[in-house]
């Protein structure tokens, strides 16, 4: 199946066709889909006056294997579209317990960090690591939540090349302006994640219409970069009430940052040694 969107149309063109208890699925989530992508096949049911085993039905009917994948679509969407006050309100059952909530952000990033331990594609890693390597200037873009992302794959990036860019979002003219000389030798690593950036998706495909390189950071194949990619490299974020969680993508950055290091690895050593004699005469860290 497609991305959260394709459900909710799907839902809406086969409406008619439903049975009446499916219709009350369907409304349900399409009232509240919010809600629905963390409920369980029983809840839903018991919430729209159903039986359990319709609501399996109902996800088999519209084409997915079984419940557990209608409840991935729903969160997709959920990811796409939640405004930040919905978000707020996903924490409100547990809000008096602090503990099982703090708890629970923990272990949620736990999993996911685990899930890229689990699927990162080293061989697309590689490729990435070549097109950043062999290009004549590499840009970085990443608005929004995911330009703390690109400021931090930016500086260590400099410290290892001599020609990157970290695009500034002072405005989309400005923006523009800072990509217009780019060419088919150079590269950019666009950061994004959900609720994407138009921006972002924009300017990566004003620069693919370039013919440069695009290496992309995101969250799914669903994204909307990733199409645009020429290596994508997937890390999936969490959702910790209104802000967006950087722990995952972060890691597979500090992945991307020493693949190519090693690569470089006599200038980096070169580098840092002046750079701690540097420290040393302006005394720019606390010495015991």
């Amino acid at each position: 199946m497609g991305n959260g969107n394709d459900l909710i149309s799907l839902i809406n063109s086969n409406y008619y066709k439903f049975s009446k208890g499916q219709k009350q699925i369907a409304q349900f989530i399409i009232d509240h889909y919010d809600k629905a992508a963390f409920m369980t096949a029983a809840k839903i049911g018991e919430t729209v006056d159903v039986s359990e085993s319709t609501v399996v039905r109902f996800a088999s009917t519209i084409g997915y294997s079984g419940f557990p994948e209608l409840q991935k679509a729903l969160q997709v969407l959920i990811k796409n579209k939640l405004t930040t006050v919905q978000r707020i309100s996903l924490d409100s059952d547990i809000v008096n317990d602090k503990d099982k909530l703090h708890k629970r952000i923990l272990k949620n990033e736990m999993n996911t960090l685990r899930g890229l331990y689990e699927t990162i594609d080293t061989n697309e890693l590689d490729k990435a690591t070549d097109l950043i390597m062999n290009a004549d200037k590499v840009y970085i873009l990443g608005l929004r939540t995911s330009s703390t992302l690109s400021n931090y794959l930016g500086f260590y990036l400099d410290v290892i090349l001599d020609n990157v860019k970290v695009l500034n979002n002072s405005g989309v003219n400005s923006l523009y302006e800072e990509v217009i000389r780019i060419k088919e030798t150079d590269v950019l690593i666009v950061i994004s994640y959900p609720r994407y950036s138009k921006t972002t998706i924009e300017a990566t495909k004003f620069i693919k219409g370039r013919n440069a390189k695009i290496v992309a950071i995101t969250d799914t194949e669903s994204s909307p970069v990733h199409n645009l990619a020429d290596a994508s490299l997937l890390a999936k974020s969490n959702i910790v009430s209104f802000i967006d969680s950087l722990v995952v993508p972060l890691s597979l950055i500090n992945n991307l940052i020493i693949n190519i290091g090693l690569q470089e690895k006599d200038d980096i050593v070169e580098y840092y040694n002046k750079l701690e004699q540097l420290w040393d005469n302006h005394s720019i860290y606390q010495n015991e």
